[in-house]
This record gives structure tokens, sequence and C-alpha cells, in this order.
């Protein structure tokens, strides 16, 4: 048993791509036309960390509802972790993309951490060996 999706909520496709893909360096693993419940066109966009077994469903908010929930989906809390094998050179990296960093690194008896925000505004720990 594993976790194949988590399901991101995002504003738009082609943004959340490039920032997951181009400043994450995660891989586009999927992106076919669907449709939605009630028939309406949508995408299904699959990126993942290489290597990684478990994607990120990038869903596009539908709605008032769902648009409000983008970039708080665990309620302003760390809700993503993603473990690097070089934390500064990742760390560099996602600076010079002008990522956005809500705690800046410290060492924690179990590694390098540090908090960034996603394209959404979602809070996610960087991690990495110290």
């Amino acid at each position: 048993m594993q976790i194949d999706l988590v399901a991101l909520i995002v504003e738009e496709y082609d943004p959340a791509i490039a920032f997951f893909t181009g400043v994450l360096g995660f891989d586009l693993v999927e992106d076919s036309p669907s449709l939605t419940n009630d028939g309406r066109p949508k995408r299904w966009v699959v990126v993942r960390p290489p290597r990684a077994q478990t994607g990120i469903l990038l869903a596009r908010a539908d709605g008032e509802h769902q648009r409000a929930a983008a970039g708080n989906q665990v309620a302003g809390r760390v809700g993503f972790f993603l473990r690097v094998d070089d934390f500064d050179a990742a760390y560099r990296r996602m600076v010079e993309a002008d990522v956005t960093f809500v705690r800046e690194p410290r060492t924690e008896p179990y590694g390098r951490v540090a908090v960034f925000l996603d394209i959404a505004g979602n809070r996610w720990d960087l991690l990495g060996a110290d």
C-alpha cells in the first residue's frame, strides 16, 4: 500500500506547473484533458519529485469555495515536506528563483530546515541533512 497522489489546489495550471517543474525541479508526469463531474473541461496534471513514488495532483480551483482554500489547505501550518539531497544547493536555487522563505534555514535534531511558500501560498518545509 502507498499514497499515490495528494491534491493541491492552485489558481491556474500553467503557472503551477512552471513553479513545480522549473523552480522545484519536479517532473511533469501527466498533463491530460479531463472533465469535471458536470462535464466542464479541466486537466489532470501530476508532478512528482525525481525518483519519488508519491505525486501531486495540481487541481485548479473550481468555484469560490475552492479558490478560498488555495494557499490555505492546512490552515496556515506547514503541510508539505520536501526532502533534498543537497540542502544548501536547493536553498540557493530557490532563493535565486525568488521563492518566498518565511523562516530562514536552521538546524534541528532531524537536520536543516527552512519554511517556504509554494505558488499558491501553502507552507512547505525544505529539509536536508545537517
